[in-house]
This record gives structure tokens, sequence and C-alpha cells, in this order.
């Protein structure tokens, strides 16, 4: 059916994103609030209307696309709910307690945002997974920064500028290999490409986490509140060092099933049902307290607001909200996928592709709009990547800087836009908002501009070696025009 219909014109085509980007400003400004379930709604109400009238685009081919996207977005959703499940047996486990407990004796604050960012990126490097460090890792380190007095969105920012900069240059992500797979390159010259950008990226969010931990002590931490912190979270919890080793259990099998490649689903489930395990034998609590803990969110009265605040949290239900975002987003970017919107779109942008630079700075463009009107940052890194592929082959460019766009636009800007797939994710496993984050992921929104720069300046912009086969062909028709 797809290949018979009749795609939307540019005007209808813009009219439908135009809406969505229109929706969005007036609700930031006016609003100022995350909660865009009903812009989306209105958005893919306004999209299936135009497409209706001026398309005539069969409903059934709309469900399709609401069908296609919420398939993208199954798998990852149900990660995000598992980890709401995790996240209450980690506590109850005494996992995280334990963790804030020696974290905050021994990191000092001015160290700390440098601290998480490098834990979280040699995390994500060895397990190739970004949404695997921010739930095992980050989410003990939030507990940490809270402890410490740091601002929960500076800390989220550096968990997240760390995860993405492993995500980018390990050789068993995802997003990795289907950037390299997409433009038919080896995916270490990827990574070597992608490297280009992304590691001054990293050292501008290095400097920027040692000059935000200036604003906190350099001392030993020895003030009255953290010895409050530590003696209600030893009360309420078995944290003497054989028991806090037994609880780091959960966590540790998350980093080795993740090293081995195992399900990511699975190996989630796994993790919270021995943290629960954990918390029943060793802990003291019944399988009533799980069931209800790990289904509404951990609940506990110290008599300490700060270890209720750190601790009261996760829970199934407590994903719900961030899970509708994912799939309302995905549904819609389904619809503009099926219905030939993006192509349409795409398409049209390949007319000023008639030089390197514009070629890059076009497929960025294009990466970043695709992220925001699909939500999805797999989508974002296939069709732009196959629909510019063959400029970049008729203007003798190599195929690993086509490769590492895709991952410079849509990939760091994932998990900046509220409705995104990593945006949803992280906020929903860090508990803080991408609006509260975004300033301070700095590897993130510092590492397209470095790529712009190169694009404009012609820097690393490699160009194909002529073959052997082809030089003979030069000479010779040199020799005939002689």
């Amino acid at each position: 059916m797809e290949e018979n219909l009749k795609k939307p014109s540019l005007g209808v085509s813009l009219a439908i994103v135009l809406f969505l980007f229109g929706c969005f400003v007036w609700q930031l400004i006016t609003v100022g609030s995350p909660d865009v379930h009903m812009t989306l709604i209105f958005a893919t109400v306004f999209a299936v209307v135009m497409l209706s009238v001026f398309t005539k685009t069969p409903l059934q081919l709309i469900e399709e696309g609401v069908i296609h996207g919420t398939k993208i977005a199954t798998i990852s959703m149900m990660i995000l709910m598992f980890i709401g499940v995790m996240i209450p047996a980690w506590i109850a486990a005494g996992t995280i307690p334990s963790l804030i407990y020696y974290g905050v004796q021994i990191i000092s604050p001015s160290v700390f945002l440098l601290t998480t960012t490098l834990v979280c990126s040699i995390s994500c490097l060895a397990t190739g997974t970004s949404w695997g460090t921010a739930a095992t890792f980050g989410v003990a380190l939030m507990g940490i920064g809270g402890g410490l007095g740091v601002d929960p969105a500076m800390t989220a920012g550096a968990i997240i500028s760390g995860a993405i900069f492993g995500d980018k240059l390990s050789p068993i992500s995802d997003t990795v290999n289907l950037s390299a797979a997409s433009c038919e390159v080896n995916v270490f010259a990827h990574i070597k490409s992608v490297a280009t950008a992304t590691l001054p990226g990293y050292v501008l969010a290095l400097v920027a986490a040692v000059f935000l931990g200036m604003k906190h002590s350099s001392g030993q931490i020895n003030s009255e509140q953290v010895d409050t912190l530590l003696t209600a979270l030893s009360t309420n919890f078995n944290v003497t060092p054989v028991y806090a080793l037994i609880s780091l259990i959960p966590m540790l099998l998350v980093v080795v099933l993740a090293l081995r490649k195992f399900n990511a689903l699975a190996t989630i489930v796994i993790s919270a049902m021995v943290g629960m395990l954990i918390a029943i034998v060793f802990q003291g609590y019944n399988i009533y307290d799980m069931m209800s803990y790990m289904n509404y969110g951990y609940v506990i009265e110290t008599g300490n607001f700060d270890v209720d605040k750190l601790l009261n949290r996760g829970g199934l239900q407590s994903m719900m909200w961030t899970v509708s975002i994912g799939y309302l987003g995905l549904s819609y970017g389904g619809i503009l996928e099926k219905t030939g919107v993006l192509d349409t779109l795409l398409f049209s942008a390949k007319a000023i592709t008639s030089n390197a630079r514009n070629l890059i700075l076009t497929h960025m463009a294009a990466g970043i709009a695709t992220i925001m009107l699909t939500a999805s940052p797999y989508v974002s890194i296939l069709i732009p990547g196959r629909m510019f592929i063959a400029g970049y082959d008729k203007l003798n460019i190599k195929r690993t800087v086509a490769s590492r766009t895709c991952e410079h636009s849509g990939i760091c800007i994932d998990p900046l836009l509220p409705w995104s797939l990593g945006a949803v994710y992280f906020s929903g496993v860090l508990g803080v908002s991408p609006l509260e984050y975004a300033p301070y992921t700095v590897l993130c929104w510092t590492v397209p501009v470095i790529a712009a720069f190169y694009a404009i300046t012609g820097i690393f912009v490699w160009k194909e070696e002529p073959s052997a086969k082809g030089k003979e062909n030069k000479k010779a028709a040199i020799k005939k025009e002689a």
C-alpha cells in the first residue's frame, strides 16, 4: 500500500511539523511544563486531519504508523517499567543506601561531578549501554550527590554526559553499530571518526564538571547534616561492610550480564528479583512489603527529611507518566514515517547539498529534525543516513564522515528533548526533568557545535583516495584529449 500512496506535499508536511513545533514553543513559553502528553495528542490529531483531507491517506495506513511507532517503543518502555521495579528492590536490599553511606564519606563534593562523569563514561565504554549505566551507577550517584548537597540537575547532567560519551565510542554500543551499518563502514573506522568531535566535547564536559565542583566545599565532609544522614542510614539499613558487599550483588549482576551481552530486559528483571531476595533475607522485609514497594515505590520514614527524599522513590507506577510520553511520541513519529511526511521533508533538503559543508550541515539538521519529530534515536540514524549517503559518494567524501554525522545530530540531541526516547528514559530513571539537566549535559550540546564547525571549516572532512583503476582511466582520458 505504501508504494502506491500519494506522498504528502511539502506544504502539508511543513504544516504538520510547524504545528508540532508551535505547540511545544507555546507550551514552554506560557506554561514551562514538561507535561507534553496533550501537546503530542493535539499534534497527532492535526497530522491525521491534514493527511486525511489533503493527501487522502487511508486511516489503515495511519494505524500502521501507530503500530510501527509503538513497536519501536515497546521493549524500551518495558525496560523502563522494570527499572521502576528494580530501584525499590535495590533500596530495600541496601544497595543504594550502602553506596550513599560509603560514597559520601569517600568522595569530596569538589570532585564529585568530575568523578561522576568519569565513572559513567568508563562504565558505558565497557558495557556499551548508556541506559544501563544510568540505571546502575547513575541511580547510585544521584543518591550520593543528594547526600553531598549537590544540585540533582548537575549530577544528572554529569551522568548523561559520561554515559553518552561511552555510548558513542563503545564498539558494542547499539547506536555505534547501527550508524556504522547504515552507512556501510567498519565499526572501528566509524569510532575513530566519531572521536574527532566527541573527545573535545568530553574534555569540555570534564572542565565544566571541575568548574561546577569548585562551587562546593573542597574539605572533608564533617558537617552535622551529613553525620545525621549517616546515622539515619545505619539505623534503618544494615550497612556493615559485609552486608554492604552482599547488597552490591544486584548492581554487579547488571554490569556482568551487560558485558556478556545478555538481554537487557532479562538483566533488569534478574537484578530486581535478586535485590528482592536480599531485602527479604538480610534486611528483614517480607514478600508483601516488597510487592508493594516494587509496584508503588519504596516508602520509609526515618525522621530525616534528606534521607526520606533520597530513598522514597521508584516503583512500576512511577514510570507510567514517562512510559506514556514514550508511546505517544513514537506513535506520532511512526505516523510521519509510514505516511511519507519524513521522506518529503528529507528529499526537499537534498536539493541544497551541492558541497561538503552544505551536505554535512543539512544531514545534521535532518537528524535533529527527525529526532524531534519521531522521538526515536534509531530512526534519526537510519533515515537521514540512508537518504544522504549518495551525496557523500558523489562528493567523494569518506562514508565515515556520514556515519559520524548520524551520531553527532540525533543521538546527541536525544537526551535533551522532553518527549524523545532518551530524555524520557533518563528523566524517569534519574528523577530530573530534561529542562532542568539540559544546561549541565555539556557533551550533548557541544559535540553538535564542534561537528558543525568542522563542516564549515573542512577540518576532518576526509576525501576518498582515488583508486588505481580510477587514476589509470583519468590518465587515459587526458592522453586521449591530448
